[in-house]
């Protein structure tokens, strides 16, 4: 039977290197995971008790664009993060951001445009673009810029959308308020189109993140309940797109999704006032990100980006090898730590550049660091 040519995507490497970690853990063998940037934490206690209370009542169909108190709810948090007066109705609950990323591509380019996306970053975007015959191109960054890109890298190339994200996947790296409104500037000036992907705001730690809506309503923004608030498997993401873009996305979500899971948007309507929670799981991450900061080096991972938000650091490891996939593997297995290589990022210059997660718990960061330390100084 033929296949499409829109179907054949490259491989998620990091899924590749859960498989391989999730092998010898069937194995017996103990795996510390830094591949995966999936928060060692539970949905908060007040989601999960919303969808229990919830189960006693039918759970079925919401409308399209999601249950309106929760649109409410997620537009009240604009207000609370960033001092940003939204419209509930100029948001959208997808499943996942991964489903924002469909709708978003959807609604904003024709087959055969080019998408702009800086290098390295999430892998995803790359192969949904491809999926929806859509032309990824990549945009390599300088480590003099964190590896974000600035205007000067877009000059003279062709695009009629560029993603940027900030805190970055795999850097970690944050665009300041004056970068990234220089890059929507560039955009708008050149008609092209901005999506923000801002699914790692809520985890910073010195200065917040800001949000493109801070700087223009002409702008897609996309975001997720998996990160900040520990909601990975709930597939239960949104996004916030100009007014009269509204109705073109809805259509979309109609007959692309029909709509969100319901139970998920129950939780994710709950977790919106579990603060405290949620701020006791980013000082997880902050002691994570300085034993990181402290024990990498130690292992011989010198150079690394300077990791503001997310739960990642992203280390040149040029000196150590010319193949990062086969170094992955030679710390799976002489170390027992799953790490991601980063050629699922960076497809030119990822042969030399490792990602860590410090996304689990503590105690697992700091045996993660102790025998990568014990391995990389006998290697």
């Amino acid at each position: 039977m033929q296949r499409s040519r829109r179907g054949q995507v490259d491989p998620f490497i990091v899924m590749d290197m859960m498989e391989e970690a999730r092998t010898l853990e069937a194995a017996g063998q103990r795996i510390i995971h830094m591949e995966v940037g999936q928060p060692g934490t539970s949905a908060p206690l007040g989601a999960r008790n919303a969808v229990a209370a919830a189960l006693e009542q039918p759970l079925g169909y919401t409308v399209a664009l999601g249950l309106p108190e929760l649109r409410r709810g997620i537009a009240a948090l604009y207000a609370r993060w960033y001092g940003v007066d939204l419209n509930p109705d100029r948001v959208i609950v997808t499943a996942g951001s991964s489903g924002a990323f469909l709708l978003a591509f959807s609604a904003l380019f024709d087959a055969g445009d080019k998408v702009g996306l800086g290098e390295p970053g999430y892998p995803s975007y790359r192969q949904i673009l491809r999926a929806l015959s859509l032309e990824p191109v990549g945009i390599p960054t300088r480590a003099e810029n964190r590896l974000q890109p600035v205007p000067a890298d877009l000059q003279g190339v062709e695009m009629r959308g560029l993603i940027v994200a900030s805190p970055g996947n795999p850097t970690g790296t944050m665009l300041s308020h004056a970068a990234l409104k220089a890059l929507m500037d560039h955009a708008a000036e050149r008609g092209i189109s901005f999506v923000s992907d801002e699914i790692y705001h809520g985890l910073h730690y010195d200065d917040r993140a800001v949000s493109a809506l801070e700087i223009s309503d002409q702008a897609y923004v996309i975001n997720s309940f998996s990160k900040y608030f520990s909601m990975t498997g709930w597939r239960v993401g949104w996004m916030v797109v100009p007014e009269d873009h509204i109705r073109t996305v809805e259509r979309l979500a109609q007959n692309m999704f029909i709509c969100p899971p319901h139970a998920s948007q129950v939780a994710a309507l709950a977790a919106l006032d579990c603060i405290d929670e949620l701020e006791a799981n980013r000082a997880v991450y902050a002691e994570n990100r300085r034993l990181m900061l402290e024990g990498l080096p130690k292992a011989g991972f010198t150079k690394i980006a300077p990791p503001d938000g997310a739960f990642y650091v992203y280390a040149d490891v040029a000196d150590l090898t010319e193949n990062s996939l086969h170094l992955a593997r030679e710390i799976l297995h002489g170390a027992g730590v799953a790490v991601t290589p980063g050629l699922d990022f960076d497809p030119k210059r990822g042969a030399q550049t490792l990602r860590f997660s410090y996304a689990r718990a503590t105690a697992d960061i700091a045996e993660g660091l102790q025998r990568l330390q014990r391995f990389m100084n006998a290697r």
